[in-house]
């Protein structure tokens, strides 16, 4: 019925660090090759928390996209663009916002855990309190899929489901729906539309999901109807409405715990990282003067690498014989710190070098990126549109 499309974001923080690449940007190079990919720049989101300084947001805008294409985003492959410059979203959310009930954008998880640890900002705001609420529109407005997330932000994909289910019964009340249903069928063919009969009775009269699953399978390689028929087929498995704003799943992402400098998670807040386009000069001073295990105070003392930071480096870079060298060395004084840290140092450099070439044609000339932006924004728009009409169509403002 819809493309199989995924959707992901980012807020414009400016330069981003390894552990966006590790903990984001390597996923979506990886999906990009498998899915039709939407990547945004969450732009009306970094006001929800940052509306009192919206200077730093143009300039950080660009120097994420720059990283993100550093990293092997593929803009031949992928859709990337800019938030503010699909207006639709702001429509969807608007719309949505008019049957969305208060306690579930209060119940969000991360809606008071944002609240508490950003006591400094006054966040008493709507659009604060709302901004689940467009995260949902960022997603139904392309009616994704899947939406590549971690276990933390699975409630926002769950509440987004919900959204769309609640849409879907107050919306998707078409006339003449069950006529038109049965005209839909006659158009799969004998076999297919008895197939399709089977699995509607056996779901909804003895709640065989695996039917429904067979049924979503038969409509999704059905050659001989259109999208409407599609569409009104896959509401009529689950009862008598059309789904306009299909429920998206949520594709978890493997943890990853990016150490920084310091060994805790890597994050600007805490002034622990290394950026992916880090100067190689500062990435080998920073690795040098990190701390090691408070016990090896002398060359010749012996260490334990479960207490040493540059360890949870080793974990993330290194092959398993260079651990073990590693790890041998410490707790024998077999090395010095600073020969342990010479291969982690070797391995980040190899790691960015493909980062920094891919990177400096956009340094060169910005106009290439600006035109990648604008290519994938008229495209990303052209989708929400078509989102749009049907969405205003079903809650009769289409006024045709």
């Amino acid at each position: 019925m819809f493309a199989q499309r995924v959707l992901s974001g980012m807020r414009p923080t400016g330069h981003l660090h390894l552990g966006h690449y590790h903990g984001v940007l390597k996923n979506w190079v990886q999906l990009q090759s498998q899915y039709p990919c939407f990547f945004f720049v969450a732009d009306w989101h970094a006001l929800t928390t940052h509306y009192e300084t919206p200077d730093v947001i143009e300039a950080s805008v660009w120097e994420m996209v720059i990283d993100w294409l550093a990293a092997g985003v593929d803009p031949k492959q992928a859709t990337l663009f800019i938030q503010s410059r699909v207006p639709e979203h702001a429509e969807l959310f608007l719309l949505l916002s008019m049957g969305t009930p208060l306690g579930w954008l209060e119940r969000v998880p991360t809606y008071k855990d944002q609240i508490e640890k950003l006591k400094e900002k006054d966040l008493q705001t709507y659009g604060f309190l709302g901004y689940p609420l467009l995260q949902s529109a960022d997603i139904l407005i392309y009616r994704a899929q899947h939406v590549p997330v971690g276990e933390d932000q699975v409630p926002h994909v769950e509440m987004t489901r919900e959204v769309a289910r609640r849409f879907n019964n107050l919306y998707g009340r078409e006339p003449g729906f069950e006529v038109k249903a049965q005209e839909s069928i006659k158009k799969l063919g004998s076999k297919a539309a008895k197939l399709y009969t089977e699995c509607r009775v056996a779901y909804q009269e003895r709640g065989e999901v695996d039917a429904l699953e067979r049924a979503k399978e038969l409509l999704e390689q059905a050659q001989s109807i259109s999208n409407a028929d599609r569409e009104r087929l896959f509401g009529y498995l689950e009862g008598s409405r059309k789904v306009i704003l299909p429920e998206p799943q949520a594709l978890l992402t493997a943890a990853s715990r990016m150490p920084g400098l310091d060994g805790q998670k890597m994050s600007k807040s805490y002034g622990n990282t290394i950026g992916i386009r880090e100067e190689p000069a500062v990435v080998e001073r920073s690795i040098k003067t990190m701390p090691t295990d408070p016990a090896r105070i002398r060359r010749t003392d012996v260490g334990d690498p479960a207490r040493c930071p540059l360890w949870q480096l080793h974990l993330v870079y290194s092959d398993k014989a260079t651990q073990e060298w590693a790890e041998k060395g410490c707790k024998s004084a077999g090395i010095g710190c600073l020969e342990c840290k010479q291969p982690v140092i070797d391995s980040i450099l190899r790691e960015q070098q493909p980062m920094f070439e891919r990177a400096q044609q956009y340094l060169d000339d910005p106009s290439l990126l600006r035109a990648i932006i604008a290519d994938g924004n008229d495209k990303a728009r052209a989708v929400a549109q078509e989102t749009m009409r049907d969405v205003r169509e079903a809650m009769g403002l289409a006024y045709t």
